[in-house]
């Protein structure tokens, strides 16, 4: 696993599986085709693979880097967008958007999106400071309840506005929909991935505790706010793009952190890549195991998540009990 997270291994496995997407779909369209693509080729690549490709490595790289950043900030290996609830306040956002504005505007839904969502996970952060627990495992916990309720009242408001069935493209992932002209607005997450490399060190001080930043000069509640703002806005353009897609923010920052430590600057491109890698490949698997149809992402991420998250905790468990 070691050798996989070399930086080039991961370069290059991340090369081979974008080329690999470009040419898996339902309309043929071999790689010995791309020096003579018919024009329906051509407009199939230009308008559907291409962007489906590209929103994939940005979405699996940018979901990856909010988990490291969110995981530093509140110095807990199991929180992320997933279990502090992110998700479901950019996914009740999106509601209020269709209810109140049902003209197709994805500008609006991102809007509401993001200020549920960075509302929402400053509440989560709130409570966490408010209750202080002593155990980790409370802390994804409380985010899980806080999301579930979130959740449930999503879904009642939905059920009273008729709207259900067009909230559903938002509680699973699927590249399906995925289009040109559908898919650039995961383009603005770009800015947020520099202002994360500049605030790396910054925030790998903060993830230290709040004395600890202090004595080095750091304004930790400014830097613990900008970190949770990245976060929550990362998570709200990818939930309005494509839709929710689990464990991603959980796990890859957990792999990644085994092999080369908590000092965030240096896990950055490895948890970026292995990010993109993991989604990528989940991706390429639905497409084709019941070609051709094809299983939501948001499914194919769920199932291998759940095994990659149960292995880590029976290496941690057995790791600990090694230990005592």
């Amino acid at each position: 696993m070691k050798f996989l997270l070399n930086g080039t291994v991961l370069a290059i496995i991340l090369l081979l599986l974008t080329i690999l997407s470009l040419f898996i779909g339902v309309s043929k369209v071999s790689i010995t085709d791309i020096f003579h693509l018919t024009e329906s080729q051509m407009n199939i690549i230009v308008s559907s693979r291409i962007p489906r490709t590209v929103s994939i490595l940005i979405s699996g790289s940018t979901l990856a880097l909010a988990g490291l950043i969110m995981q530093q900030m509140m110095q807990n290996k199991f929180v992320s967008p997933t279990t502090a609830g992110t998700m479901e306040w950019s996914k009740l956002g999106i509601l209020i958007s269709m209810i109140y504005f049902p003209q197709e505007n994805i500008i609006i839904k991102l809007i509401f999106a993001v200020v549920l969502s960075v509302a929402g996970t400053f509440l989560f952060v709130k409570l966490v400071q408010y209750i202080r627990f002593t155990d980790v495992i409370f802390i994804p916990l409380l985010g899980i309840m806080l999301g579930g309720i979130v959740s449930s009242f999503a879904t009642f408001i939905a059920l009273r506005t008729n709207t259900v069935q067009s909230i559903g493209n938002w509680l699973n992932g699927n590249f399906a929909i995925i289009t040109s002209g559908r898919y650039e607005i995961l383009y603005l997450s770009i800015p947020l991935l520099i202002l994360t490399y500049i605030f790396a060190n910054h925030f790998t001080i903060a993830g230290m505790g709040k004395d600890f930043s202090t004595n080095l000069g750091v304004n930790y509640q400014k830097v613990i706010n900008i970190g949770l703002f990245i976060t929550a806005t990362i998570t709200a353009l990818v939930v309005v793009t494509v839709g929710t897609l689990p464990f991603l923010g959980l796990i890859v920052p957990n792999i990644v952190s085994i092999f080369r430590g908590d000092h965030l600057k240096n896990a950055l491109p490895h948890t970026a890549m292995l990010g993109a890698v993991f989604v990528m490949f989940s991706d390429i698997v639905g497409r084709i195991v019941v070609y051709p149809y094809e299983i939501n992402i948001g499914l194919t991420i769920g199932v291998f998540g759940t095994i990659i998250f149960l292995v880590l905790l029976m290496k941690g468990r057995h790791n600990y009990a090694g230990e005592r």
